[in-house]
């Protein structure tokens, strides 16, 4: 009986899994060159067999930091709007005559450093973010070759750390700065929106360096790529939320009073 030869597939099927990004192993390799790059949709498109993707962890945990800024941005409008009321409000004396107690703080020359500080910060952090989301350096991770994201990242990720950590001690020298003026806490209605204005805002970035710090550590230790770029991520939206919202904070401070 004359043998039968089974036609070889392995080239078309070898050529398949390139155009799939199949490894091989039946699972798509974190990254789907439809969605633009970034972060906002790399490696993150996978649904097989009715299980939720990265991507419904990823927009997950974005939904929970924006609720929780969404609640911390009210109690910051509920600050400003204190702000804005006890500034133009007064009383009128035995004389009947009208005064407004609101005398002015100026404001430390420092924090103009402070605030070219953060704003580089909001870049490296960045370029750490996206840097997690390469799609050469997915596909290599992916495919077991080292762990090259955590080697781009990681650096740009220090670089906001310790940017960081100036601007919580440049917050400190300027609060010093006030206190060799005699301007404290209760010294007189504007000092005491000046030090609850930046102490809650350096507290709230304080919780951002924790973030980081958290992030940083993930790097090393998550085994699993999505749980670090997840962590990156959610990190760098809160950097990024804490630094516009300085912006606001400071240009109250220095051109509303």
């Amino acid at each position: 009986m004359p043998a039968t030869i089974t036609p070889n597939k392995t080239e078309p099927e070898r050529k398949r899994r390139l155009e799939d990004h199949d490894n091989g192993s039946g699972r798509r390799p974190p990254t789907d060159k439809r969605t633009g790059g970034g972060g906002d949709g790399d490696n993150w498109n996978e649904r097989s067999r009715g299980h939720r993707g990265p991507y419904e962890r990823l927009h997950r945990y974005r939904m929970g930091i924006f609720f929780a800024l969404a609640s911390d941005l009210m109690f910051f409008v509920a600050i400003v709007s204190t702000f804005f009321v006890n500034q133009s409000t007064g009383h009128f004396d035995a004389y009947n005559h009208y005064v407004n107690e609101w005398l002015p703080t100026a404001i430390p020359p420092i924090l103009w450093l402070n605030t070219a500080i953060l704003l580089l910060s909001s870049v490296t952090m960045e370029i750490a973010r996206r840097n997690m989301f390469r799609e050469t350096d997915v596909m290599d991770e992916w495919l077991g070759l080292g762990k090259p994201i955590t080697r781009r990242a990681l650096p740009w990720l220090s670089a906001t750390i310790v940017l960081g950590m100036l601007f919580l001690a440049g917050q400190w020298v300027a609060w010093r700065q006030l206190a060799i003026q005699q301007i404290f806490f209760r010294t007189n209605q504007s000092s005491h929106f000046f030090y609850l204005i930046t102490g809650t805002h350096a507290l709230h970035l304080f919780l951002g360096i924790g973030a980081l710090l958290a992030a940083f550590t993930g790097l090393y230790v998550s085994r699993q790529l999505e749980t670090r770029q997840i962590l990156v991520d959610g990190a760098a939206w809160y950097w990024h939320a804490m630094g516009i919202l300085w912006l606001f904070l400071f240009g109250l401070l220095a051109f509303f009073q």
